[in-house]
């Protein structure tokens, strides 16, 4: 079935915005920097965290910042922030030296960060939020509702989005939210907006509408510093780029001067090769089958199949069912018709512990909430769903554990210090691999991977696709369900696509594309031999 390297600490960027997208300016404007960090060096109890690097942001340009997780970006950020003072180094603002020793400092200095989380109050207004310090009052100290409002508007306006002023902000999707964290900056009179993972759960529908939010700030004269793991957005979106790599800064040029493969390069200080390692396993017979299966809210019936060694992936914009269908396989969202058999038997999916039960795990899209104890130990994290493996009569052997846990870190190549180091004190990539090694454990026949590489550098995630063979290897069934299309692509022996709750098509390795996925991703109409049903 089918679905028819220049090391270059001077860069000159500035000037418009592409007619037809790109980056904000390629050239003419200011190369004189509204802000310079030079020789900022922070250390913290046995570790170098910043050693001398230098930074520099121009007026009206987005500076991406990258380097794998530990590399010092969000150290580096932090005291630009105020939120960690530097050990030595000064920051200049406007070509003079500034001391930026709290947030409230950053604030008065014109610089906004844009966090992951966002710090809005869900139950009040847009506008409330936009304009929390700095609400209108008339002259009795009373809200002037109106000119809130108003004001909040013309924000928006500026930003060329349709945000309405008096919607709560708990009714707004996640993109949405993000605009209004950018609104409530520029309302502040933010010069310089650091993006932290700005796109890190959003579609890429929405990725492009928040790149033209972007491109309207830049045109205002706002300086953006944007981290992400994601390059193929930071070349679309970033003038310069600087990797940080150790604590050190390694590599600061022009995004059109350099290449994604050098980046990488520069960021994990070697060659990674292939960045999809896709091991071709030979498939066995079907080990998951859902037969019709429907979801609470009038989803439409969804079958499929998946066999032993066989990686299928499932994608759609966000919303389209796809995170649903997975928790549901994992007893996590009710079932109300069909049919689900894992190797021939009808799987039993009323609870997650059924779940496990019947062979089917699941790794989360949000480790470090579903996925983790973050308390405790990598040793505990990995043996917690099999306790009866190093335990008798209830009492856990610490040799057998030790023997289980040891093998699975070398197994799945995890670095840590200690068996017994608490696994939030690992970078997110080996926290994803104590997730997979805590399930290779169990023993699961269908291994569901939830966004899996989220939120990992880009060394992490060709390990993590590493394992993906690994467990297919194993005669597991993978379900892949990620916004990452590339990676989808990349990685799976089939690609089922949906869309509005229903799935619509199902590509062959040989056939698919990115460009057809996100066609029928968007509800595309022409699905030819790839339709389904």
């Amino acid at each position: 079935m089918g679905c028819g390297l220049v090391n270059n600490d001077s860069v000159q960027t500035g000037g418009l915005p592409d007619e037809g997208g790109g980056r904000p300016h390629e050239a003419g404007g200011t190369d004189k920097p509204i802000l310079e960090m030079v020789g900022i060096t922070k250390r913290f109890p046995g570790i170098l965290a910043l050693d001398s690097v230098d930074f520099r942001l121009l007026h009206g340009e987005v500076h991406a910042i990258v380097g794998e997780n530990g590399a010092g970006k969000s150290t580096l950020i932090k005291i630009l922030a105020g939120a960690h003072q530097k050990d030595s180094g000064v920051i200049y603002l406007e070509g003079r030296p500034v001391n930026i020793s709290s947030p409230a400092d950053a604030a008065r200095l014109g610089i906004s960060v844009i966090h992951q989380e966002f710090t809005l109050i869900p139950a009040m207004t847009v506008a409330e939020n936009i304009l929390l310090s700095d609400l209108p009052l008339r002259r009795a100290g009373v809200l002037d509702k109106r000119a809130m409002v108003a004001r909040a508007a013309e924000v928006l306006d500026n930003l060329g989005v349709d945000i309405p002023p008096s919607a709560t902000v708990r009714s707004l999707r996640v993109a949405e939210q993000q605009i209004v964290e950018i609104a409530k900056a520029l309302s502040r009179k933010a010069r310089i907006i650091v993006m932290d993972e700005p796109t890190a759960a959003l579609s890429e529908m929405e990725v492009a509408r928040l790149f033209s939010v972007i491109r309207s700030m830049v045109e205002q004269g706002v300086s953006v510093i944007y981290i992400s793991h994601k390059l193929d957005e930071v070349f679309e979106i970033a003038n310069t780029i600087t990797v940080l790599r150790d604590g050190r800064k390694v590599l600061t040029t022009s995004a059109s001067l350099t290449t994604k493969e050098q980046v990488v390069h520069e960021m994990v200080g070697r060659d990674i090769g292939n960045m999809f390692p896709k091991q071709h396993v030979p498939r066995g017979d079907v080990v998951l089958e859902v037969k019709d299966i429907r979801l609470s809210g009038g989803h439409s019936p969804i079958s499929f199949n998946v066999r032993a060694g066989e990686i299928v992936g499932i994608v759609g914009l966000m919303g389209a069912g796809q995170i649903r269908l997975a928790r549901a396989l994992f007893g996590l969202e009710r079932i109300v018709a069909g049919e689900v058999r894992v190797r021939g038997k009808t799987a039993d999916l009323r609870s997650p512990l059924a779940a496990v039960r019947a062979g089917i795990g699941l790794v989360t899209e949000n480790r470090k909430e579903e996925g983790l104890v973050l308390p405790l130990s990598v040793a505990k994290n990995i043996t917690l769903g099999s306790l009866d493996l190093v335990s008798r009569l209830g009492v856990i052997s610490h040799a057998k554990e030790k023997a289980v846990v040891h093998g699975k870190v070398t197994e799945l190549g995890i670095k840590t210090p200690s068996i017994r180091q608490l696994v939030r004190n690992l970078s997110g990539g080996n926290q994803q691999k104590v997730v997979l090694a805590k399930w290779l454990t169990v023993g699961p026949d269908v291994i569901i991977l939830c966004e899996p590489t989220r939120g990992i550098d880009v060394g992490a995630k060709v390990e993590i696709y590493r394992l993906m063979g690994l467990i297919a290897s194993q005669g597991k069934a993978i379900l892949l369900i990620s916004s990452e299309v590339p990676e989808v692509v990349a990685m799976s022996d089939r690609v089922l696509v949906m869309h509005s709750g229903r799935l619509v098509c199902e590509l062959p390795r040989e056939e698919v594309t990115q460009e057809l996925v996100m066609q029928y991703a968007t509800g595309g109409s022409a699905l030819g031999s790839h339709a389904v049903g």
